[in-house]
């Protein structure tokens, strides 16, 4: 059973934090879950001459008063306390990334919920970077929320889609989109996506027979019905699909398809050869999804 009892949610004051903190309380108000709010106060980088500063839009400077930063933060939190969920803030200095994955193990937290990304092109960067730096170190799952103009999902969640390839990581995934299903009231699309060589003459071949194709799709298909369980398909409302081609472009594609509010997708563990896979599949979910990604980090490769 799926368990977020402790939330943190990163603040950045932009467009792309407000919609995630929305996401945050709303999951928190599903699980009755507490809330960290963090934000991290960066001190100014240097650039010589100053205008050079100014002029690529760099980082705020450190505010003066703690205070007013608390204060910001209190009044930000403001949809937590009428919605009845508990939550606190917290305000750290430092390297932003660093600072929200030890934030994350010193609570420690069940979930991270934060923007993919700020608002001006400078902004974007540096927050997709820390976003990335998160998604990749986190020992826990963590739901990245575009801005709330560059995406079509709505809140509370209606429409799941979960990708699986049979393997651990993505199965835990499922036992995931399961319970946020069952607590959203939610359609869920679990899909597998064939990603059938196109450098190789002969399976080309064979695979562009219709019957071999259809024969594929159709046991994949009944593969992907089998792990869907009775009870779950009288609260979450579960479809199974198969897809062909490349992972993360049928997975986007697919998300579209089903007007998804949000994908949940299993990843393995930081080794080497684990951050190459992220960034080939997962990491190009969430950079071009247009809805929420939630990425589950698999028990077997827990640290």
């Amino acid at each position: 059973m799926t368990d977020f009892k402790r939330i943190l949610c990163p603040i950045d004051f932009s467009d792309a934090s407000r919609h995630a903190t929305d996401h945050a309380v709303a999951i928190a108000g599903w699980y009755g879950s507490h809330v960290t709010a963090l934000h991290v106060l960066q001190q100014p980088l240097n650039f010589e001459p100053p205008i050079l500063f100014a002029e690529r839009g760099g980082l705020k400077t450190l505010p003066a008063n703690r205070e007013q930063v608390l204060s910001r933060l209190h009044d930000w939190m403001q949809p937590a306390s009428k919605a009845l969920v508990q939550w606190d803030t917290r305000i750290d200095e430092g390297v932003p990334a660093e600072c929200v994955l030890q934030y994350a193990r010193f609570l420690p937290a069940d979930l991270i919920v934060m923007g993919s990304h700020g608002k001006s092109g400078f902004e974007h960067l540096v927050l997709g970077s820390v976003t990335e730096k998160v998604l990749r170190n986190a020992g826990c799952p963590v739901l990245t929320v575009p801005p709330r103009a560059s995406t079509a999902s709505k809140l509370p969640f209606r429409r799941l889609l979960c990708p699986v390839d049979f393997s651990t990581p993505s199965l835990e995934a499922l036992q995931v989109a399961f319970s946020l299903a069952e607590e959203a009231d939610a359609e869920l699309t679990v899909l597998n996506v064939i990603d059938w060589p196109d450098d190789d003459t002969f399976l080309t071949e064979t695979f562009d027979s219709p019957e071999m194709r259809k024969q594929l799709e159709t046991q994949t298909a009944q593969r992907v019905d089998a792990l869907i369980p009775d009870d779950a398909r009288v609260w979450s409302r579960p479809s199974a699909r198969v897809a062909v081609g490349k992972a993360y472009q049928e997975i986007v594609k697919a998300a579209g398809d089903v007007a998804a509010d949000l994908i949940v997708v299993g990843v393995h563990g930081r080794n080497a050869l684990d951050l190459t896979l992220f960034g080939s599949t997962t990491n190009q979910v969430v950079r071009r999804a247009s809805c929420p990604v939630l990425t589950i980090r698999s028990t077997q490769y827990a640290r």
